[in-house]
């Protein structure tokens, strides 16, 4: 049904700086895995094969990353820290990558756009790979859950959660009519409101099923705050011509855009997933 997901890894990733002067803020390790890893590895967990990544300008590493590395492999062949390579080299055996470049920084609607020509016509998956989710136990990790979704629906889907109101201000928000427990028909979304703006607290996290014909919507949005192309704009046309859910996902999600939110998502990956092999 779904076989693609896009990556958007072209921003700057100005809140880590001076740590990512020169390294992507997605190589930044959460315990012993660049934070880009985790987001591949749930994406080949709901079957998203073909995987896409929309770089910049100094991204050079992601690609290294899933690449094969012959003098590395070639020095620690035979070692015990052979096992070491053991997780990457099975999101290599079970994915296929492709990169295009996202030239100027104008918004994630054109982020999006731009990865049109490794898509098609074709739904496909979206990871902001700012955002770490974590499967609660023994569960199906968000995308899973969101491409069982598109099944039962066949529409675009938007990840999300309730958040503070003090936080409100950091997401684009929607309004809708529940349809099913967790599960919403949206039918207002508004980017990065205030407070006193915001229609809910429901705010969209990065993760998304998009269908085709959004790259022509976002062809004709024009851009909004902050003079960017953004996909909540594109998605609330979407809504208003046919139909866009937003689904409550079941497990944890770290801000990894964020050092609080990074620290957070590495203390808990070491505590409950690292140290329990």
């Amino acid at each position: 049904m779904i076989k693609k997901c896009l990556f958007p890894v072209a921003g700057y990733g100005t809140r880590f700086l001076p740590a990512t002067k020169s390294m992507p803020k997605e190589m930044l390790p959460v315990v012993n895995k660049p934070l880009v890893q985790y987001g591949v590895e749930e994406a080949l967990g709901a079957g998203l094969t073909d995987i896409g990544f929309v770089t910049g300008r100094g991204k050079r590493a992601i690609a290294d990353h899933f690449d094969v590395s012959y003098e590395l492999e070639h020095q620690i062949a035979g070692s015990a820290k052979e096992e070491y390579l053991s997780s990457i080299r099975g999101v290599m055996a079970k994915g296929a990558f492709s990169f295009t470049r996202q030239r100027e920084m104008r918004g994630l609607g054109d982020a999006i756009l731009n990865g049109k020509r490794l898509i098609g016509d074709e739904a496909f998956g979206v990871v902001l790979s700012d955002d770490l989710c974590v499967a609660d136990e023994g569960g199906d990790g968000v995308l899973s859950q969101m491409v069982a979704l598109y099944k039962q629906f066949r529409c675009s889907i938007v990840a999300i959660q309730e958040v503070p109101e003090d936080q409100i201000h950091k997401f684009g928000v929607i309004a809708g009519e529940s349809i099913k427990d967790g599960i919403y028909q949206v039918s207002d979304m508004v980017e990065k409101p205030t407070k006193e703006e915001a229609p809910t607290n429901l705010a969209i996290i990065g993760r998304y099923i998009l269908t085709p014909d959004i790259f022509e919507i976002i062809e004709k949005t024009p851009p909004g705050k902050n003079g960017e192309v953004q996909l909540t704009d594109a998605l609330l046309t979407q809504a208003k011509q046919g139909c866009v859910l937003g689904y409550k996902f079941k497990g944890k999600r770290f801000d990894c855009g964020s050092v609080e939110g990074f620290v957070d998502a590495t203390n808990f990956v070491y505590e409950n997933i690292y140290t329990k092999g």
